[in-house]
C-alpha cells in the first residue's frame, strides 16, 4: 500500500483517546470493615476515603450501609464484618485510587470493585 490510499483517522471514524475526553463510568464498591469499630462511625470513615472520588469530579450515588455479618470464611482470624456497599459514578483512575486507600487502612479487611453490567 502505499502512503496515499491510507486513510487518516478522520477518515476511519475513530476517536483518539485524546478526542474522546473523560467519561464517568459507574461502579459498586463493597467493603468489609472490622467488627471491632462502632456502626455509626462507618459511614462518616468512609466519607472521609469517598473524597477522592469527589475531588476528581465524580459523584458518590448511595452508601448503604448493611451492618454486621457473618463470614463465610475468616479474614484476619475475624469471623464477622461490617459490610458497605457503595455506588459512585467516576473515572477510573480516581476509583483505584479509593481502592488502593481503603486497602492500606487497617480496619478494612477486604475490598472489591465491580462495574455493573449495563443493561
Amino acid at each position: 500500500m502505499t502512503q496515499s490510499t491510507l486513510l487518516s483517522r478522520t477518515d476511519r471514524d475513530r476517536l483518539s483517546p485524546k478526542e474522546v475526553g473523560s467519561t464517568l463510568r459507574h461502579y459498586e464498591v463493597m467493603v468489609i470493615l472490622d467488627p471491632d469499630l462502632e456502626e455509626r462511625t462507618v459511614q462518616p470513615s468512609l466519607d472521609t476515603f469517598l473524597n477522592v472520588i469527589r475531588t476528581a469530579g465524580g459523584s458518590v450515588e448511595k452508601v448503604d450501609v448493611w451492618g454486621r455479618r457473618r463470614l463465610s470464611y475468616e479474614i484476619n482470624k475475624k469471623v464477622e464484618g461490617i459490610y458497605a456497599i457503595v455506588d459512585l459514578n467516576s473515572e477510573p483512575p480516581a476509583v483505584a485510587e479509593l481502592d488502593r486507600q481503603l486497602n492500606l487502612n487497617e480496619s478494612v479487611l477486604r475490598t472489591k470493585v465491580i462495574r455493573p453490567d449495563q443493561r
